[in-house]
């Protein structure tokens, strides 16, 4: 005790007022620090998460029922037809926009209730994987967080009544804070949980410059059934000191999803060009040209039309028997690579006065194939496998058939096996595969900031195999 007393004599009260001005000194220095990394910390600790539960995760059983939310391209619900999504101005683009730029997009659909409902929709942000990123609404949307679909019309002059709804989006109430991907959500009388369609779109930032060719495989393997993407990516705009951990590189063909090729690094990095420039990792099955039925008039057949009756309900076509053409020569003929076209020629409003036929597909074939399913693909069926385009295997007359509910127009399709198991299709089986077939290829080029939990995408390129 009596060591501490020269101590007691030093703590005047002004010393004691210094002492704790230098703590508080030290705290606000201190304080600072230690937010960080803390925030830091969440961050980590969030994307642990998310990584845990999005990557490369297998679907649940609960994944095939139709009320399963997919962060993809797909209706939940019978009465919902003919869905639309593309950039304004240009029925045949994909929906991809411009970051801060005036482009817009617009969705059409219509309900064969043909009665008023009250439609809304929001938007989640997804990263390259098509997965939740993880945000907070108000992190990527400005605006309203939901908003009705307020535009609706009544059909005329069809068999088959519907009602018509359509959205321009971004609009004043709603548009994107990020680029990257988004997935647009319908759904009705204010219910989230309650939806109808879901669609996908892209907003990109052209930060970076993207040189492709598509060739015939270099692979002497597959020269005359694949094709190669090659490309490179200038980054001298936009640095990125690692791209083998910040980039995620995508290339679809034809819009379609289940064949992408996902994951490729840059095989080489030359400054600031990162090269992909493989021989086997970026090869596409080269397929065949489209095949296509014109249902623009209901009054004469057409394309690919062998039948066209009127009925109770509306109308029925039945298409001409395809055939196999897996061990036909290749030959060329014009599509719009797996597009469809709203269209009539018996009136003039292409929306409205377009009526609805039932199409029959048939595909003959000597016996079912045991170890798999064929389906109706393209964009008349969202490019998924479902079984709404799933065809069936008719013993008696040896043929596969399938019909769907199709709004007059000019539609696009392909025949794809699906191997049991399986979740990429094979067009060869009945299709062929051409390394010169014409088709469309997308590149998209996403990129992760070091400490963000989003993948933003800084570039894409449209080359076509033909030009």
């Amino acid at each position: 005790m009596q060591t501490l007393k020269p101590l007691f004599r030093i703590l005047t009260p002004k010393s004691v007022i210094y002492f704790y001005i230098l703590l508080a000194f030290l705290s606000s220095f201190f304080s600072p620090l230690q937010a960080l990394n803390r925030n830091n910390s969440l961050i980590a600790e969030r994307q642990t998460e998310l990584n845990e539960t999005t990557e490369f995760q297998p679907p649940g059983s609960d994944y095939y029922e139709d009320d399963y939310l997919r962060y993809s391209d797909f209706v939940y619900v019978n009465n919902i037809k003919s869905v639309l999504f593309n950039r304004k101005g240009w029925e045949l683009s994909p929906p991809i926009i411009e970051f801060n730029s005036a482009e817009q997009l617009i969705l059409r659909f219509d309900d064969l209730d043909a009665d008023f409902k009250n439609y809304a929709y929001t938007i989640v942000h997804c990263d390259a994987m098509w997965q939740p990123s993880g945000l907070m609404e108000y992190e990527y949307i400005e605006g309203f967080y939901e908003d009705r679909i307020s535009e609706y019309s009544f059909s005329i002059n069809t068999r088959v009544p519907f009602s018509h709804y359509s959205l321009e989006f971004p609009n004043p109430n709603m548009k994107p804070k990020l680029s990257g991907n988004y997935l647009l959500k319908v759904f009705i009388d204010g219910n989230r949980e309650d939806v109808v369609l879901t669609r996908r779109f892209m907003v990109f930032e052209q930060r970076v410059t993207i040189d492709a060719t598509v060739k015939q495989a270099t692979n002497l393997n597959y020269r005359d059934t694949k094709q190669e993407i090659d490309f490179s990516v200038n980054t001298s705009l936009y640095p990125i000191s690692n791209p083998y951990r910040d980039l995620k590189v995508l290339i679809t063909q034809n819009g379609r999803w289940d064949n992408a090729i996902y994951g490729l690094q840059p095989r080489l990095v030359q400054g600031n060009m990162l090269i992909y420039d493989y021989e086997d990792r970026n090869l596409f099955q080269g397929g065949n040209e489209f095949r296509n039925f014109d249902t623009k008039s209901l009054r004469h057949r057409s394309l690919n039309i062998e039948e066209i009756n009127a009925i109770s309900n509306g109308w029925e076509v039945r298409l001409r028997p395809d055939r196999n053409r897996r061990f036909l020569r290749y030959t060329t003929r014009d599509d719009i690579n797996g597009r469809f076209l709203i269209k009539t020629e018996d009136y003039s409003d292409d929306l409205l006065e377009s009526d609805y036929a039932w199409v029959y597909f048939v595909l003959p074939h000597n016996n079912p194939l045991p170890d798999g399913n064929i389906y109706v693909m393209g964009a008349l069926t969202d490019w998924i496998f479902s079984s709404r385009n799933k065809m069936e295997y008719n013993y008696r007359d040896s043929r596969y058939e399938l019909r769907l509910l199709l709004k007059q127009g000019f539609y696009d399709y392909q025949y794809i096996y699906l191997e049991d198991g399986t979740d990429v299709g094979d067009e060869s089986v009945f299709e062929g595969t051409h390394s010169i077939t014409e088709n469309d290829y997308t590149i998209y080029i996403y990129y992760r900031k070091p400490g963000d939990i989003y993948d933003s995408l800084i570039g894409i390129q449209h080359i076509n195999s033909g030009i």
